[in-house]
């Protein structure tokens, strides 16, 4: 009896283990993919693009993308026929507008970074409220960010009605 008391416990506590597992409802969600999902930060972002800085500065870089080209393509086709004079302005032309765009560049993720900042202090709360109420009508035991998932069946994500249910609350 006393070598079957183990085994009667090992066998018990398997079948509670798997009963368990049984009504454990697994979920993956990406909650910064919801939140600038939403129609809120959508609208942001449309709202930073129609900025005459944000315009401004996106032309300029557009521009100093297209003199880069340019210069590079004009380079390809007479570089063999430059004298070391020409090489030389060619080559400081090229570093003002790799300087000129780079700095644009970084200005442009500025201004994207800090709207990101607004958007997530903005919807954080609401996001994780709508987050909240999801898990429980799921009836979800156990939530997972979908970034520590490897592989996951697409019902099981909620990434897509949590944004939904972000929309709603911000209306």
């Amino acid at each position: 009896m006393r070598k079957l008391k183990p085994v009667l416990f090992f066998v018990l506590a398997s079948l509670m283990t798997g009963s368990a597992l049984a009504e454990t409802k697994i979920a993956v969600v990406d909650l910064g993919a919801a939140i600038f999902s939403s129609e809120v930060a959508q609208k942001r972002q449309s709202e930073l693009q129609a900025q005459s800085e944000y315009a401004a500065l996106q032309a300029k870089y557009d521009s100093t993308a297209a003199d880069l080209n340019a210069l590079q393509k004009e380079a390809e086709s007479k570089r063999l026929t430059w004298s070391q004079d020409e090489a030389a302005e060619f080559q400081k032309r090229m570093e003002y507008l790799r300087a000129d765009i780079e700095l644009t560049a970084r200005k442009l993720e500025g201004e994207v970074r800090n709207l990101q900042n607004r958007i997530i202090k903005e919807l954080q709360p609401k996001a994780q409220e709508a987050l909240e109420e999801l898990v429980k009508q799921e009836n979800v035991t156990l939530l997972l960010r979908s970034e520590a998932v490897l592989l996951a069946e697409p019902q099981i994500n909620l990434t897509g009605k949590l944004t939904e249910r972000l929309n709603q609350k911000t209306k």
